[in-house]
């Protein structure tokens, strides 16, 4: 009960400051603040000397004096530059801000120990705001050796809530709390895997002793973070199982037989066909299917879709395929409906762009259950659509579509329909099992044969004549060429290429008549898009200029001419699906990443990994290794109500593993943890909301 005591209750903390820590930090209680923890620790345990400052330098320490203070500029932007000397060199520190109290507290000839990151202003080393401390001899280093490092904002600082404050409030609470922590796993687990003690690790963390205290403190959180959570994915998936009756789908019936034999435009891969055996064990198995299917870019993931609603159709329900775009979910009905040719398959579109005329009988169809297949957009979701018998629902790019809005598929059924949900990002197997670990997961890792790798090289904007030379060739050979921007318009702030200027830089080399230009924009009308978009597919024009709208969804064979500008703007796995509309047909294809010289050094090493490999699965471990999960194409909207507060993901794989191995075997042995040394994993699980890994809910 201690840990869930409210946070204004400790002391030096007060309402004001309570209502700060829990909107700036999701702070509310004690166990909030307890698991807040250090983003770093910084070694406090020797003095620096100004001579061994480096560019790469971090924060460190610095013994000695100012010689003087003086201010610059008028009002508003004044500032106190103060000169100090370690006795061999001096250094400029600058304050915006507490100038007043500065001049008042910080005297000329006492001896400070100067503590912060140092940093450059016109090639000259400068401290801004560091900490300040009277040095005293006896004590040797000020504070502790490694100092914890908490992050705080704006707010918290105008509230004097800065990094040095959160330590003497986790000072304060542990004082308080330290041995009344109750221990969260299995005496045996703590043994057997010679972990640190809950209590001995939290102090440890926000206060430790030495490096190698540290290091145990952090193994101990990390894995009993990453194994509740795996632990708690894994449980769900049982109860899912066990609990959740599912259509049986148990018929191979004649449209599937038919379209197999008699109009498959190709022979399936050996991946595609084992993922659709997997499907196939999910639906007949009577249980509810919530699978995860990811494949790269143009590895034939629609086919497999296409595949399982005939499925469904011929056990007779219906199916829907909703997708995050008008442009996909058009191209997803185009596609599906070439694909079945003659076959007697009724198949509908509906967006938000359908004309009332055209969605009455839709509306009708899937309410009368005469429809068996509609594709859409968030336009299935409205009050007004309605199934007789949804029986497979199949979302694609899931990660777009809101927790909520996913949701409401559920009300349009009395049943519990399968769930497929389609992802053409790859990703990185730590992230699967991490944000994924409660569905099941189907990969396609193999390309149609016959599909040409496509070249991607790296260009520098002084190539651009270069550039203009082999895009005229390409239209002379009847070839179509796609430019994506990074904006629509000049922006004062980021100086990348635009799709404006890059209009009318393009209209000068290409002229009409004799060249004939699209473009394609998000703040366009769909009209407007879907008008553009045909123009293009049908050839009229050979130019198709656009913003990243074009991600997903858009396929035309005979473009074979990806170029990017500003391609450092964008992250890999988004240059990855961008390069993905390419190389769809016969002839070789080409990707060309047109940057300026100032790239920083992740940025060239984003681009010289899309020249290296064509692989989406290799490209999204690099993107894990580079960025961090937190920003990879939606991971974080995935509908999982948690934070990790120490493990890193793209630090922390192996541990994600270990942690997932030793939850299955714990499960496998007490799936309902009904044992009393598991009483502790019982209490955890029985005291998490039921709704935060509900697939059910959310696929």
């Amino acid at each position: 009960m201690i840990l869930n005591k409210d946070i204004q209750y400790l002391p030096g903390v007060g309402p004001r400051k309570a209502e700060v820590l829990s909107k700036e930090l999701g702070v509310f209680k004690y166990r909030d603040l307890l698991y807040y923890f250090p983003y770093r620790h910084i070694d406090r345990s020797r003095f620096y000397q100004l001579s061994e400052l480096v560019s790469d330098t971090h924060y460190l320490q610095i013994r000695g004096s100012f010689k003087t203070f003086s201010t610059v500029g008028k009002a508003r932007n004044q500032r106190l530059v103060g000169v100090f000397s370690d006795g061999n060199q001096q250094i400029d520190v600058v304050w915006f801000k507490g100038i007043k109290y500065i001049l008042q507290n910080i005297k000329p000839g006492v001896e400070y120990v100067l503590f912060g990151k140092p940093s450059r202003y016109q090639n000259d080393w400068n401290f801004v705001h560091p900490e300040l401390e009277v040095y005293r001899p006896s004590q040797g280093p000020v504070t502790v050796n490694l100092q914890p490092m908490y992050l705080t904002s704006e707010k918290m600082k105008n509230e004097y809530l800065n990094s040095k404050a959160i330590l003497k409030l986790q000072k304060q609470m542990l004082d308080e709390l330290y041995g009344q922590i109750p221990e969260s796993l299995p005496d045996y687990m703590i043994r057997k895997l010679k972990l640190m003690p809950l209590n001995d690790a939290l102090l440890a963390i926000h206060f430790p002793e030495s490096a190698q205290q540290l290091e145990k403190a952090r193994f101990r959180l990390k894995f009993e973070e990453l194994f509740l959570l795996q632990l708690q994915l894994l449980h769900r998936k049982n109860l899912r199982t066990q609990e959740n009756i599912g259509i049986p789908l148990e018929k191979v019936g004649k449209l599937f037989l038919q379209f197999y034999q008699e109009h498959l435009p190709f022979s399936l891969t050996g991946a595609q066909k084992r993922v659709i055996k997997e499907i196939r064990a999910d639906l007949k198995s009577g249980k509810q299917m919530n699978r995860l299917l990811q494949g790269d870019v143009g590895s034939g993931k629609t086919m497999v879709a296409l595949m399982c609603m005939l499925l469904a159709i011929d056990n007779d329900y219906q199916t829907c395929l909703m997708a995050p775009t008008e442009i996909l979910a058009t191209q997803h009905y185009h596609s599906l409906k070439k694909f079945l040719g003659e076959l007697p398959v009724q198949i509908e579109l509906l967006t938000g762009s359908t004309k009332k005329k055209d969605r009455v009988p839709i509306l009708s169809g899937l309410e009368e259950g005469s429809l068996p297949i509609i594709v859409g957009t968030h336009a299935l979701l409205e009050e007004t659509v309605n199934f007789k018998k949804l029986g497979l629902v199949i979302i694609d790019e899931q990660h777009r579509f809101g927790v909520a809005q996913r949701a409401r598929l559920w009300t349009k059924s009395n049943l519990f329909p399968h769930v497929l949900v389609m992802t053409a990002t790859p990703i990185p197997r730590t992230l699967h099992m991490t944000f994924y670990g409660d569905l099941d997961v189907s990969v396609i890792d193999e390309l149609p044969p016959g599909r040409k790798p496509i070249i991607t090289r790296h260009i520098y904007d002084s190539k651009r004549l270069e550039l203009i030379g082999f895009m005229r060739k390409q239209i002379q050979a009847g070839r179509q060429i796609y430019i994506v921007y990074p904006l629509i318009k000049e922006s004062e702030k980021m100086d990348y290429k635009d799709l404006e200027d890059g209009f009318q830089s393009i209209l000068r080399d290409f002229p009409p008549p004799n060249y004939q230009v699209s473009v394609v924009h998000g703040k366009m009308k769909a009209e407007d898009k879907e008008f553009e978009m045909q123009r293009f597919k049908r050839g009229e024009t050979q130019i198709l200029l656009a913003t990243t709208v074009i991600e997903v969804g858009v396929d035309v064979p005979n473009a074979t001419v990806m170029i990017i500008e500003s391609a450092e703007r964008f992250g890999l796995s988004q240059l990855h699906q961008l390069r993905g509309r390419v190389g769809r047909g016969g002839e070789q294809s080409y990707c060309l990443l047109v940057s300026s010289y100032a790239l920083s050094d992740e940025g060239r090493k984003r681009l010289q990994i899309m020249v290296d490999s064509n692989d989406g699965f290799e490209i999204a471990e690099q993107d894990l290794k580079l960025r961090g999960p937190g920003d990879m194409d939606g991971t974080q909207q995935s509908g999982l109500a948690f934070d990790l507060k120490i493990a890193n993901l793209r630090q922390d794989g192996q541990l994600v593993e270990y942690a997932r191995g030793f939850a299955e075997k714990i499960l496998n042995h007490d799936p309902n943890l009904s044992a009393t040394h598991h009483a502790r994993l019982k209490h955890y699980l029985n005291d998490q909301p039921i709704q935060t890994f509900n697939w059910r809910d959310i696929s």
